[in-house]
């Protein structure tokens, strides 16, 4: 008896706390919005992940985009970091702002 007690307060606590965090309210809506869709989808699982904002299966495509904006985002860094060096290399052959003004 005293088990059942355990489990019974263990399972109070967790609806608590679902309840706390609009858990339930959230995926009460989501079933209803899903009830009440006209044509009922093939996947109901994909149509709850799809309300409930959660991550689509990756396309290719956009793993292959990702990729790329990490390459991107490595050249133009290195592209910035030759830009500096070569304007410090520059300014050793530029007079300095003053000279030029005085002339």
């Amino acid at each position: 008896m005293a088990y059942y007690k355990a489990t019974d307060s263990k399972c109070e606590q967790f609806q608590r706390y679902l309840e706390k965090l609009r858990v339930l309210d959230t995926l009460t809506k989501v079933l209803v919005a899903l009830y009440k869709e006209p044509e009922k989808p093939n996947s109901a699982l994909d149509f709850l992940k799809h309300r409930l904002g959660a991550a689509t299966p990756e396309n290719p495509e956009i793993e292959l985009l990702r990729l790329e904006l990490t390459e991107m985002k490595e050249k133009s860094e290195a592209t910035v970091e030759v830009n500096k060096k070569l304007k410090a290399k520059l300014a050793q052959y530029e007079p300095p702002q003053e000279k030029k003004r005085a002339e």
